[in-house]
């Protein structure tokens, strides 16, 4: 028998990945993480996006270890920081998409701080900027896995892909799905008629900028500026770059403005990651946040499954559409006072530590999605099709998460879908593939349907998926079973569910949900 490596391989450093490493090592695993970048942390450090969490999140609806993360990220800001006015809970940018809109790079100080024990003692190896190029599998099982700055391959008992857009499962030849199913196929209400797998959600490159008023730190006019400043899709109400767009729930249009007025949506303050009014500084400082916003979806083509050269340019675009709009933004806005442009907005290069200013790498949406033991389907959260506060009530729940269907324009020109949808139960069976044995599901890559990614695909929700697999690998090799056995048989179903009590999941929302 070949040598092993370590007992489970992770491929991919977000948000999945490190609940993954740190469930599987406090269970005493031995770990290998693989991170493309230089950074950990996923989409809340490396794509910029502030957690999207659901409004119980500071008393109840996410494990014990993500609670602790973010605990984390609160006390690094108090030990660090002089106050104005300290505030408890502290959000350091007030920003009002999450009660801890706070600089990416704080994440990746806790995160890594997290990992830390582990690191030291060699029961964990990180590798960045490390990027899968290749899978070994025989029968329905993965043996290998091959890197790009590695020439051995690397084994393991247990692999796990928390990477942004499933890259393990077409090396691994593995079934999965993209785009949106049939309705004839999923019974879903929402569902298209014909399928469509290049139905995808836009994904967007993030940027970071800060307001200086009365000063200009206008950037060189992007090359693309001319394309997308005249750019009008058919599914928007005005121009691209323009304060206009479809509400993502009526669609009709929404009138948005840079900074709060008496009427519009301020975009300033919807992802903003630092209140300067909060903190004392020895010079002036402005406000900064993030743009992920409407007028920066990229919906041209995709990034996965497609070929190296029109990867290559749509990352590009994306890249310049975001640039555009902060150019737009700059010179030729309206403003209320009717003027054109701020140019007192400042382009963070510094946040994302990258030349070009944009974060490492763009916000993934909506991946590849494993075919599973389990599929998630409207019916399964949607409160027409639940007589009670809370979605389907799963015999195999590993967790809980709660956030609405929430689709951004896709790749074929369809509009925003944003409906409702109750709290919900996370399906141990949503992790499993149908296909391969030893291989788990650490991220928004989980059997959900097209329509279903759109609530299962934010921060605690990706933890939580992550920090279930961590903990299933470490209870298969102690029982010496498989994860689709500890599905079907109720005995060990019940002893996992223990040990994710145990280590602090809540597998139930409390008990007035109930009622």
């Amino acid at each position: 028998m070949n040598r092993l490596d370590a007992d489970l391989i992770i491929v991919g450093g977000g948000l999945g990945g490190i609940a993954a490493a740190l469930a599987a090592c406090d269970h005493g695993l031995r770990v290998i993480l693989t991170e493309e970048t230089d950074w950990v942390g996923g989409q809340v450090t490396v794509q910029g996006v502030p957690p999207d969490e659901h409004p119980w999140i500071e008393e109840f609806g996410c494990t014990r270890r993500y609670r602790d993360y973010r605990n984390r990220v609160r006390e690094t800001y108090h030990r660090t920081m002089k106050f104005e006015t300290p505030n408890h809970p502290i959000n350091p940018g007030n920003g009002w998409v999450s009660k801890i809109c706070h600089d990416p790079r704080v994440s990746v100080h806790v995160l890594q701080e997290m990992l830390m024990p582990y690191l030291l003692t060699n029961q964990l190896v990180l590798k960045r900027n490390t990027s899968l190029t290749g899978v070994k599998r025989k029968g329905k099982k993965v043996h290998e896995v091959y890197f790009d700055n590695s020439h051995q391959p690397l084994r393991a008992s247990y692999f796990i892909d928390a990477t942004e857009t499933g890259e393990v499962l077409p090396l691994a030849e593995m079934d999965y799905v993209t785009g949106a199913e049939a309705k004839a196929d999923t019974g879903e209400p929402h569902a298209l008629d014909i399928p469509d797998p290049n139905d995808i959600q836009a994904f967007t490159f993030v940027l970071a900028m800060e307001y200086r008023e009365n000063e200009s730190h206008v950037i060189p006019k992007p090359g693309m500026y001319n394309f997308w400043k005249t750019f009008h899709p058919p599914i928007w109400p005005d121009k691209l770059l323009s304060f206009y767009a479809p509400n993502p729930i009526t669609l009709e249009t929404r009138r948005y403005t840079l900074f709060p007025e008496e009427s519009g949506f301020s975009l300033w303050e919807y992802r903003r990651i630092y209140d300067q009014k909060q903190f004392l500084s020895p010079i002036p400082t402005g406000d900064i946040t993030l743009m992920n916003w409407p007028q920066n979806d990229y919906f041209l083509g995709n990034i996965y499954d497609v070929p190296k050269n029109e990867k290559k340019k749509n990352i590009y675009q994306a890249k310049q559409l975001s640039l555009s709009l902060l150019y737009w933004l700059q010179t030729e806005a309206p403003r209320p006072d009717g003027k054109k442009g701020y140019p007192g907005l400042k382009l963070r290069t510094d946040i994302f530590e990258t030349d070009d200013g944009l974060a490492k790498a763009p916000y993934i949406r909506e991946s590849r999605r494993i075919k599973a033991e389990y599929t998630i389907v409207e019916q399964d959260v949607s409160p027409e099709f639940n007589e009670g506060k809370t979605g389907k009530l799963y015999e195999d729940r590993i967790g809980i998460g709660s956030y609405s269907i929430d689709l951004h324009p896709s790749m074929t020109g369809r509009s925003y879908v944003d409906v409702k949808a109750l709290p919900y139960h996370i399906p141990l069976g949503a992790l499993i593939p149908k296909d391969v044995d030893n291989v788990l599901a650490g991220c928004k890559n989980i059997g959900t349907t097209h329509i279903t990614n759109g609530c299962y695909r934010l921060h605690p929700t990706e933890w939580n998926i992550g920090e279930a697999c961590g903990a299933l690998v470490a209870f298969c090799l102690k029982n010496q079973t498989d994860p689709k056995s500890v599905r079907k048989n109720k005995t060990l179903l019940k002893a996992f569910q223990n040990v994710l009590r145990q280590d602090g999941f809540e597998l139930e929302w409390p008990r007035e949900f109930y009622l």
